[in-house]
């Protein structure tokens, strides 16, 4: 009998552990599984935050792809030009072709700053940056060092980006940078922002919406940027409104992978159109996505990528079998927000609850509490780096970490008086 084959496309987060948990529940005599990726390294993301300001150093936050990858997992490095669903085929772009019984797309997004006009022009990595890629934290790392002050604009171009809160933690991170430096005062921040808030929550903006005012961190909203003035060094949007800076450090539209467009299946922004519950995609029903692929209404974060893993992992499973799938994924993220000065904040959401207050994970108990900033949720932070290489990425549970979001221990009063 010929063995079946799961192709997963990308090994970031989602992809590996996808990888670890379907080589642990199926057979290697009845399954191959290969994932496709060009790449290398493995970089671990939420440490590109840390990166420009000395927190962490390079060589904490990437690894060898191949260090992840189960021994009887094949990994093909190389570049996917399409996929072909009708015939269960993923062509790469060296003319070969890649058949599936089972496709898992979780290719991610990537910034692409050359969709505005300006941003990726004469002061890219001179006085325009960004901190969503390895090579754009290292460049402002470098920038930062001896920068003497002057406006500084923390800018998002457009939602959905990958890791919502990110910019936001790198305003507060560049509050408390430049304090410790004894140069705050010759620092002016300014929050630029397409969204009516500061945070994408809006119980959230309304909670923690102080922060921005003690920091003294001034706040654009609404501002859609139409392009970027090298010569002046202004930001322009669409309404007219203009933003002046010595340094911008800007958040650039997030796309999905390119092949997911050539492949004819994908939304303007090469997102993959997924059930939010299944995980399922509408393409074909043999054809799953995963994490920032997908055009699901849930956050860009990798918490989300491990929540979903573990219930992809179950609907896999129900679809060899010919089972129903079950609808199980609720949305479920949790997030720690670096608010400067050794602490941070924790926010625990799904599709249903905005961020609500509580304790994490245990009702009552915590140790982490929700919505609060704490010394002990910052060392959560820090602590997750060791999570991810030695648990979440070799495909293993948390314990007493749900992939749906529990209630236990949370405040819902202030959803009631919402509606």
């Amino acid at each position: 009998m010929t063995n079946r084959n799961i192709l997963i496309l990308g090994a970031g987060s989602a992809g590996t552990m996808m990888a670890n948990h379907l080589r642990n529940k199926l057979s290697r005599d009845e399954w191959n599984i290969t994932i496709v990726d060009e790449a290398e390294t493995h970089y671990y993301q939420p440490g590109f935050l840390f990166l420009p300001f000395g927190i962490y150093d390079e060589h904490e936050i990437q690894k060898p792809i191949k260090k992840f990858m189960p021994h009887d997992v094949q990994l093909a490095q190389s570049t996917i030009d399409k996929v072909e669903p009708e015939s269960n085929l993923v062509f790469l772009t060296d003319g070969s072709a890649l058949h599936y019984d089972i496709l898992i797309i979780a290719s991610g997004c990537s910034i692409a700053p050359e969709e505005v006009p300006g941003m990726k022009d004469a002061l890219w990595y001179k006085d325009i940056f960004d901190f969503y890629s390895f090579d754009g934290a290292k460049a402002l790392h470098d920038k930062l060092e001896n920068w003497p002050g002057g406006k500084l604009v923390i800018h998002i171009t457009e939602m959905p980006i990958k890791c919502p809160v990110a910019p936001l933690e790198f305003a507060f991170l560049a509050d408390d940078f430049f304090r410790h430096k004894g140069i705050r005062e010759k620092v002016d921040i300014t929050y630029v922002t397409p969204l009516g808030g500061a945070f994408t929550k809006p119980f959230a903006s309304q909670k923690l919406g102080h922060l921005i005012e003690e920091k003294q961190i001034n706040l654009v909203t609404d501002f859609y940027v139409e392009h970027i003035d090298n010569a002046t060094k202004k930001l322009h949007d669409y309404g007219g409104q203009e933003v002046a800076f010595d340094l911008l450090v800007t958040v650039p539209l997030n796309k999905g992978a390119a092949f997911v467009g050539r492949s004819g299946f994908g939304d303007e922004l090469n997102y993959v159109p997924t059930d939010k519950f299944t995980l399922q995609t509408t393409i074909k029903d043999n054809i799953f996505a995963i994490g920032d692929a997908t055009s699901l209404p849930a956050s860009k974060a990798g918490s989300v990528a491990h929540f979903e893993s573990e219930i992809l992992t179950e609907n896999i499973l129900h679809f060899i079998k010919g089972e129903p799938l079950q609808a199980k994924f609720d949305g479920h993220a949790n997030c720690f927000v670096e608010t400067g000065n050794h602490k941070a904040i924790l926010i625990d959401f799904n599709y249903d609850h905005e961020p609500v207050d509580g304790t994490f994970p245990f009702n009552g108990v915590g140790p982490m509490s929700l919505m609060e900033e704490s010394f002990t949720n910052h060392m959560g932070k820090l602590g997750f780096k060791w999570i991810y290489w030695n648990v979440l990425m070799k495909g293993r549970t948390i314990p007493f970490i749900t992939p749906t979001m529990s209630l236990g221990g949370k405040h819902l009063e202030h959803e009631q008086l919402n509606k």
